[in-house]
């Protein structure tokens, strides 16, 4: 977690919770001041009053230093802390010392610096609190001119209660944001973390796809030859037929070894391709019938009037997700696309097999799992490109089948694109 908040970026979303805390430590000065004023007559009212503005000043200053130019190591950051204790310390010896109910303010900037800054920069400013701290005790200036005052205890009593009160509020409000915006990181750091290890995965599993598809080029064309010499050598009409059928089945697999390559060339340069809807369902068809001719699968009769964006891994995923199907459910497979909220389009994949166990219903595709048939590693591949793309993989699972959805944004449309260069 440290690369997030000992960051640039980390830094620059503190410096609104700094400044809070700052103008805050201020405004409680103002105030004590302002009513201390009331019960007694300070000795150094005018300096303790110019320090308070100064204060508010570099406390602005500050911010607009972290958000425009967030300083790249916590050094900075913890200069800026030390620079708070020793105008804390300064206006508390400026007014009472150690003695003054307010001295509890120190700890504010040691609570940001422990969250903030590495540790060892925070035990400096912790022992940096201590000494300013210690300072007060042993060079004390008198509070007023009338050392017998009969009001400073009550005066003292009642600040008490009120810089706990202030203080307590203080660290829920910024050091209490603080500890929660560090949470979020956290699980930021988290999932990306989990990501990279899938995408781990699937380059592997990609690798192993490459390696085995470079493999079984020679073997194709060898057995093309094969048929050819057979076809030569042996001119039985019988044999021609189941020749020919042999022949259509190692192009079908050249045409696939094909896909392949083209699918990690796009894949590698991030090539994506917007097109109708129409003609994508269109193009899913046609793949669907050469993989599987006589398969019972519905396709929809008007499909959405918009553009996604694609590409041929995207293709391979949803006929990946049609290969489950069918395994699961060889008599009935039906397909439909309809818009959802938000600009997205779902396509919709339904049968009537036995479906997804009812752990992974919620998460389909999220990680590999055991199958008989080989569809868990499709799946946890479909997911991960379809996520990929910006879009979503849902299931769900009842008496009558399984239901797969894709959930996917839309593409601008071409008119809008050229409207934009011109």
């Amino acid at each position: 977690m440290e690369w997030l908040t000992h960051s640039q970026t980390g830094f620059q979303q503190s410096a609104r919770y700094l400044l809070g805390m700052r103008l805050a430590v201020v405004g409680l000065q103002l105030t004590a001041l302002a009513v201390a004023e009331t019960v007694v007559t300070l000795a150094h009212r005018a300096e303790a009053l110019v320090l308070c503005l100064l204060y508010g000043v570099l406390a602005t200053l500050g911010w607009l230093w972290f958000t425009r130019r967030p300083p790249r190591s916590p050094i900075s950051v913890s200069a800026g802390l030390a620079l708070d204790l020793a105008l804390i310390g300064s206006w508390l010896f400026l007014t009472g010392g150690y003695t003054n109910p307010l001295v509890s303010l120190l700890l504010l900037p040691i609570a940001v610096a422990i969250i903030l800054v590495p540790l060892s920069q925070s035990i400096a400013l912790t022992f940096s609190g201590i000494a300013v701290y210690t300072a007060l005790v042993i060079w004390q200036v008198p509070l007023t001119h009338d050392h017998n005052h009969a009001n400073l205890a009550q005066l003292h009593l009642a600040g008490m209660w009120v810089t706990f009160a202030m203080t307590a509020a203080i660290l829920l409000l910024v050091v209490g944001a603080l500890a929660r915006r560090l949470r979020q990181q956290q699980e930021q750091l988290s999932t990306i973390r989990e990501t990279r290890l899938r995408d781990e995965q699937i380059i592997a599993l990609g690798l192993s796809s490459a390696a085995v598809a470079h493999r079984l080029g020679t073997p194709l064309n060898t057995m093309t030859l094969l048929v050819d010499e057979i076809r030569s050598a042996f001119p039985d009409p019988d044999l021609e037929e189941d020749l020919n059928m042999m022949e259509q089945q190692l192009v079908l697999c050249s045409k696939h070894l094909q896909q392949l390559s083209s699918a990690a060339i796009q894949a590698k340069t991030a090539q994506l391709e917007s097109v109708q809807v129409r003609d994508w369902v269109a193009r899913l068809r046609e793949s669907a019938t050469l993989l599987w001719p006589a398969a019972p699968i519905e396709w929809p009769a008007a499909v959405p009037d918009c553009r996604v964006a694609v590409d041929a891994t995207l293709d391979q995923a949803i006929l990946n997700l049609l290969a489950n199907a069918l395994t699961a459910s060889p008599t009935w497979v039906a397909v439909s696309a309809r818009n959802a909220e938000g600009n997205r389009i779902e396509m919709v994949v339904e049968d009537h097999g036995d479906g997804l166990e009812d752990a992974f219903q919620d998460t389909p595709g999220e990680q590999i799992v055991g199958s008989e048939n080989g569809l868990g590693v499709g799946l946890f591949l479909s997911n991960a490109t379809i996520q990929r793309l910006g879009g979503t993989l849902k299931a769900r699972v009842d008496q009558h089948g399984t239901t797969m959805i894709i959930d996917l944004p839309q593409a601008r449309s071409e008119n809008a694109d050229t409207g934009g260069k011109g």
